[in-house]
């Protein structure tokens, strides 16, 4: 996993990338391998479960929980097809990394800027926000890239 801290306030985590072979490498338990991702206190929540043939969970629902008074949306991509340059900007406007990302590999993006660049025709990717999402002119802002 790469963590990307601001250069701004170091020890603010603006991304992450997660790769599909982190996942593949662990060695399951009772026929499951759980990874919390995304560091708790964040908005934007992902684990990954490795799995055996055969696991299965207790049946349940999920309940609501009280919110945030102000909440930012944070973002992630998950390739499925394809393959992405994620454009990674710190809190300045600053381009702070550019990372590929693969089929199976994630980027989350809990606080800075992030732009995407498709590297191949029929790149498909999965894209979470948190939300409610109320469309482009509630949810971002344009950076002048430099």
């Amino acid at each position: 996993m790469k963590l990307i801290y601001s250069k701004i306030e170091p020890s603010r985590l603006l991304h992450l990338v997660h790769r599909l072979e982190e996942i593949e490498s662990l060695s399951t338990k009772d026929g499951l391998a759980r990874i919390n991702v995304a560091p708790e206190e964040e908005h934007l929540q992902l684990a990954t479960l490795h799995m055996d043939e055969g696991r299965t969970f207790i049946p349940h629902k999920h309940i609501y929980k009280e919110g945030e008074k102000e909440v930012i949306a944070q973002e992630s991509w998950i390739v499925i097809k394809g393959s992405v340059k994620v454009v990674m900007y710190d809190l300045d406007d600053t381009i702070i990394d550019q990372i590929i990302l693969y089929p199976g590999d994630c980027s989350m993006t809990f606080s800075g800027g992030h732009n995407y660049v498709i590297q191949e025709d029929n790149t498909i990717v999965y894209e979470y926000k948190t939300g409610p999402y109320k469309g482009i002119k509630n949810d971002k802002v344009s950076i002048n890239e430099i």
